[in-house]
């Protein structure tokens, strides 16, 4: 019977510890196969899941690997979710924003702008 109070739903969990905005957002994420509880994907929403399991999901453009610690009781304030889970996650790579143009990639309005005003001082006009 102390195994029925060790788990709860997975899409429960992830809306509790505030992974996904609604419970709704959790269980569609599941249902779309998307999460992996142990290594082994998951499609239903209703999965139990408990302390020591180890889940696998995306969210947004990042892939998430974290630990359940506990189950909780509510959806409380961040910091009470937190201590839900470790993450496990791998580090996150920063990939630079688009660069300005220094003659790589498409230049921006201002970059054409600034080049056409060098091409049209020395009296040519940008036309040849």
């Amino acid at each position: 019977m102390s195994d029925a109070a060790d788990t709860i739903r997975l899409d429960k969990w992830l809306w509790q510890a505030r992974f996904f905005k609604s419970r709704s957002l959790a269980a569609g994420v599941v249902s779309a196969g998307k999460v992996r509880v142990d290594g082994t994907p998951v499609s239903k929403p209703a999965r139990a899941v408990g302390p020591g399991m180890v889940l696998t999901f995306v969210q947004q453009q990042d892939v998430r690997v974290v630990r359940i610690l506990g189950i909780g009781t509510r959806r409380g304030p961040a910091p009470e979710a937190q201590a839900l889970y470790e993450d496990l996650s791998p580090e996150k790579v920063k990939r630079p924003a688009n660069p300005r143009f220094d003659g790589k990639g498409r230049p921006t309005k201002k970059d054409r702008r600034d080049m056409a005003s060098r091409t049209r001082n020395d009296g040519s006009f940008g036309l040849e």
